[in-house]
């Protein structure tokens, strides 16, 4: 929700509403304007992606000596649509202002302001604020790393992103995909150390000594496979090999285990779609439920 106010003088308030304007109805051409605005905001902000908008919504109040425009967008993505709000409330006053300037040289676009925005990152619950820290463990499987024969980079990443999200990283673990290796070290960090988040890294493919799927779901208690779903969505549209990914997800006991592919570039695609939706999943696992309150709206995840 977005709200843009331009000050314009008493006669021009009156035109409007008379429909005496040299040019016409200010309001409706606006209201278009506002909608094409939104739909193209990615054109004219340069650091806007371009997204498909669902709904626009857009209401003028006409008072003595201004017009209130308040701008509603609505879409189902990965970022949120505030920029296309504002966007959409500052053409509009930019409309009125150009079908008005006749005969108002006083207008001014008096402010643009954001009024609320609900859905995106900011509306996913973060990590408990009752001072409890998270504790993770990222575990790469890679025959050529524990060698070393080459260079961990996806496990090294992992880690970073976890310490910056807030995570105590309880262990950091190079291991061959050797399933008689993986299975007992998954245990112990899962029984023994009690992390709420164990992320591999690596061994997810076809190949002969990809194992890391077949060991992790002998673990596995309760299987999350909307997670992995979710990933290999995101990563399909980037990469055409993300197809052939045997990731898998689930949870054993009170720890999410997700396990991810051993590129770079699949990891940082993995930890995108990981949070902070992921988040939700440790209260769910202290029993706080499904629902999520915020803002007086109660959205009930099914």
């Amino acid at each position: 929700m977005a709200r843009a106010i331009l000050r314009v003088s008493p006669n021009t308030i009156r035109q409007i509403k008379g429909g005496t304007l040299p040019k016409g109805d200010p309001l409706a051409v606006a209201k278009v304007a506002a909608i094409q605005a939104a739909k193209n905001t990615s054109q004219i902000i340069p650091y806007c992606h371009p997204l498909p908008v669902d709904f626009v919504g857009v209401k003028f109040q006409l008072d003595e000596d201004r017009i209130e425009i308040e701008v509603k967008v609505k879409a189902i993505y990965k970022t949120g649509v505030e920029m296309e709000a504002l966007t959409a409330a500052s053409v509009a006053a930019l409309t009125i202002y150009d079908m008005a300037k006749m005969i108002d040289d006083l207008m001014e676009i008096e402010s643009i302001t954001l009024l609320s925005k609900t859905g995106g990152k900011s509306d996913y619950a973060p990590p408990p604020a009752d001072g409890k820290v998270l504790k993770a463990a990222v575990v790469v499987l890679s025959d050529s790393v524990a060698a070393g024969n080459s260079e961990d980079s996806s496990g090294k990443y992992i880690a970073g992103e976890l310490l910056v999200r807030g995570f105590e990283l309880t262990e950091f673990l190079v291991l061959p995909d050797d399933e008689a290796e993986i299975v007992p070290a998954v245990r112990r960090i899962c029984d023994d150390l009690q992390v709420n988040l164990l992320i591999t890294t690596g061994g997810t493919g076809i190949g002969p000594r990809d194992n890391t799927p077949d060991a992790l779901k002998g673990l596995i208690e309760k299987e999350l496979p909307g997670v992995v779903e979710a990933i290999r969505d995101y990563s399909q549209n980037r990469n055409s090999f993300s197809m052939l990914s045997r990731s898998v997800a689930g949870v054993r006991d009170k720890t999410i285990i997700v396990s991810l592919p051993g590129s770079l570039g699949a990891a940082q695609d993995g930890m995108t779609v990981l949070f902070p939706a992921i988040n939700h999943a440790f209260k769910m696992l202290e029993g706080e439920g499904h629902s999520h309150k915020k803002k007086g709206i109660n959205h009930e995840h099914q």
